[in-house]
């Protein structure tokens, strides 16, 4: 699973240790409407955002075992909007009382020339894709429906095709560290959203 768009939060505050709390699952082309038509009911009296955006993955290869991924991220259909670098830690998968996958995220705006920077810091590009879809709000929860689109010629985000037949759906909340009390939260609404997708604390190690 990828990371939900540049409309997240950024962290604010520099020694605040924000966490992503995080629910994902998928839902077939065919029952997207149902979807969103829950979704409307269901969260803020708001008309959902929609986003187009194109997402670079970085990676810096050191003497670790795995190497060190950022994402950069910039909107295709809204102008002005920054360019956003997105870090994830490793899931706190252990904890079997969380309802939610946990991962430190920092989440910051920057100028546009942020990928000349990162090559230039030492890393390399590993894959981009593009992502359009619908942001949802409940509360300090983000609902996010997209589908993941494949570059088919590298650079070039206009030549694309669907990489599936579905959408990805992902609950999540940025909070402080020590929060868990909102992975509560976050079971209960996503029990509303039962049959048409079932939200999952996926351990993306199963996925590799």
């Amino acid at each position: 699973m990828e990371a939900p768009p540049v409309t997240m939060m950024p962290v604010t505050g520099g020694t605040i240790n924000m966490m992503e709390y995080l629910l994902q699952g998928s839902v077939l082309d065919q029952s997207l409407e149902s979807l969103l038509h829950r979704l409307r009911g269901l969260c803020d009296n708001m008309e959902p955002e929609t986003f187009l955006d194109h997402e670079m993955v970085f990676l810096l290869k050191g003497q670790q075992a795995s190497p060190f991924v950022l994402r950069a991220r910039r909107s295709m259909d809204k102008n002005g909007m920054p360019w956003h670098l997105r870090y994830l830690g490793q899931p706190e998968i252990g904890d079997k009382n969380r309802h939610a996958l946990v991962r430190n995220c920092v989440d910051i705006a920057t100028s546009d020339n942020l990928t000349d920077f990162l090559v230039e810091m030492g890393f390399r590009m590993d894959h981009e894709f593009v992502a359009k879809g619908h942001v949802f709000r409940k509360g300090i929860m983000k609902i996010v429906v997209y589908k993941i689109f494949r570059i088919l010629m590298p650079g070039n985000t206009e030549s694309i095709e669907p990489l599936s037949l579905s959408y990805l759906v992902e609950l999540n909340v940025v909070a402080p560290a020590g929060q868990d009390i909102v992975s509560d939260d976050m079971r209960n609404f996503a029990e509303q959203l039962k049959p048409l997708v079932h939200l999952e604390k996926i351990d993306p190690k199963r996925l590799m």
